[in-house]
């Protein structure tokens, strides 16, 4: 295994860890208030990982694909976090 595909996959395992640790915490404090601050908190550490894990995966296939396709792919990012905030419910 590729030690780039290696430590995606361990961001991975970190944010379910934090994921489940959250839904844990939630039902543990059970109120509606508290599961909303740890969903907040949630909402934060959600695109950090997705820039990591996308940035590990670049710099993985930085000599294997044409900067079109690297240009591509940071597009698509662009485009989810454009449509999150498109989107939001104020």
């Amino acid at each position: 295994m590729e030690r780039v595909a290696a430590g995606m996959a361990a961001v991975r395992f970190l944010s379910s860890a934090v994921e489940f640790t959250a839904a844990l915490l939630m039902l543990k404090y059970g109120t509606v208030e508290a599961a909303f601050k740890i969903n907040a908190v949630l909402a934060f550490i959600g695109p950090l990982i997705l820039l990591t894990v996308t940035g590990l995966g670049l710099f993985g296939l930085a000599g294997k694909i044409s900067p079109w396709g690297i240009a591509v792919v940071l597009l698509g990012v662009a485009l989810i976090f454009t449509g999150i905030n498109f989107f939001k419910v104020k």
